[in-house]
């Protein structure tokens, strides 16, 4: 952020930076669940299904999406462990072990669990709490390249990763938190979220198009504006093999910002958003061109595509972006999880913030507390 100093290679955080990073990082968590919500009831239905069913202009509001409204699916359960994962391994640094992809990959295979079992199992202490909350433990559609990728204890990496010929979305729609790493270098925020996507999806473009998503991410988080954010993706694109994809679909979305006033036809211009480019351009798209919140949330997830993706993307970037009191308050006191996810959000920014208090190599016992939510085993 540009409000935070660096002393010797740490950054020291100022209490006015400190609540303005918080801020981000709620925004980003409960904004990309918010459009995930709003588009997990229409997923699969084409532009002319959403309109006769709720009007031309399409949906306005949550609609009843698992037997709620304001249902999350898998995109914002996903964001949840990755957040976890991250978490995880700062705290692990202590031990001399630093290897995030790993600690990353251990949440993977935590929320795998989820779509698999009937519950938490209280007696795994070293889950933390993330994966003992009950709500968690439901599928909602998750992504096959996902679900197989998880489903042996082998990591996948870019040197062999899974599932190779895979470029779907499910890389992109859970890599925001990897950009909240503000005291990060954008080369390296860029290269964790690219391994960390590998462990699912083994496509070039899928693997890269999660990591420019991160960049963009940690660059409106740190202030900048959302198109420079853009450009900074592309200058990390344009170094790593089999980037086209993801490049020109980047550049698609800026140049259809100069079209003319945004529709849905406009965003469905851009694809479906089912695969890795298509999604992260119209997550793109929307939140540039958004109004409001309101208005580019809505953008996004009114199309014939991967509407909870494409709206979970926009969600992140524009909560990142504008920061929690951006977010429509009427969407954020229906959505599931809302606790969990602010919970969550506040313990990443403190861990970010103020991990040297909470744990230390100085102090092996560190905050009981703050040791057993977040285990260094």
């Amino acid at each position: 952020m540009n409000g935070v100093e660096r002393t010797g290679g740490t950054a020291v955080w100022g209490r006015a930076e400190q609540q303005t990073f918080r801020s981000r990082v709620r925004g980003c968590l409960i904004g990309g669940a918010i459009g995930d919500a709003l588009g997990a009831g229409i997923e699969f239905e084409s532009l002319a299904e959403i309109r006769q069913a709720h009007g031309p202009q399409g949906v306005g509001d949550y609609v009843p999406a698992y037997g709620r409204r304001g249902a999350v699916t898998d995109d914002t359960q996903m964001t949840l462990f990755t957040m976890d994962g991250l978490i995880r391994a700062h705290v692990r640094r202590d031990t001399g072990a630093w290897h995030p992809p790993t600690d990353v990959h251990a949440a993977y295979r935590r929320w795998a669990a989820t779509q698999r079992d009937w519950g938490p199992d209280e007696r795994k202490r070293e889950d933390g709490w993330l994966a003992r909350e009950e709500w968690l433990y439901a599928r909602r559609a998750p992504g096959n390249a996902c679900l197989t990728g998880l489903a042996d204890d082998r990591m996948g990496t870019l040197e062999a990763p899974k599932n190779p010929e895979s470029k779907g979305c499910g890389t992109v729609m859970r890599s925001a938190p990897f950009g909240l790493l503000v005291g990060w270098e954008p080369q390296l925020v860029f290269q964790l979220a690219v391994e960390c996507a590998a462990q699912t999806h083994g496509h070039p473009t899928g693997y890269l198009a999660a990591g420019a998503f991160a960049v963009i991410v940690h660059a409106v988080t740190r202030g900048d504006s959302l198109d420079s954010a853009v450009q900074q993706a592309l200058a990390q694109l344009v170094a790593r093999p089999g980037h086209e994809e993801t490049s020109d679909a980047l550049k698609q979305a800026l140049g259809a910002v100069r079209q003319g006033l945004p529709s849905a036809e406009r965003v469905e211009s851009l694809g479906g958003g089912w695969v890795a480019e298509e999604a992260l351009a119209i997550g793109v798209y929307c939140a540039l061109v958004a109004e409001d919140v309101r208005h580019g949330l809505l953008l996004a997830v009114n199309h014939g595509g991967d509407s909870d993706s494409t709206g979970s993307i926009c969600g992140n970037l524009l909560g990142a972006l504008h920061g929690e009191t951006a977010l429509p308050p009427g969407w954020v006191v229906e959505l599931e999880g809302r606790a969990t996810i602010l919970q969550l959000a506040d313990d990443f920014a403190m861990e970010m913030t103020q991990g040297p208090a909470l744990h230390s190599p100085a102090t092996p016992t560190g905050s009981p507390g703050w040791l057993q939510r977040y285990p260094r085993a």
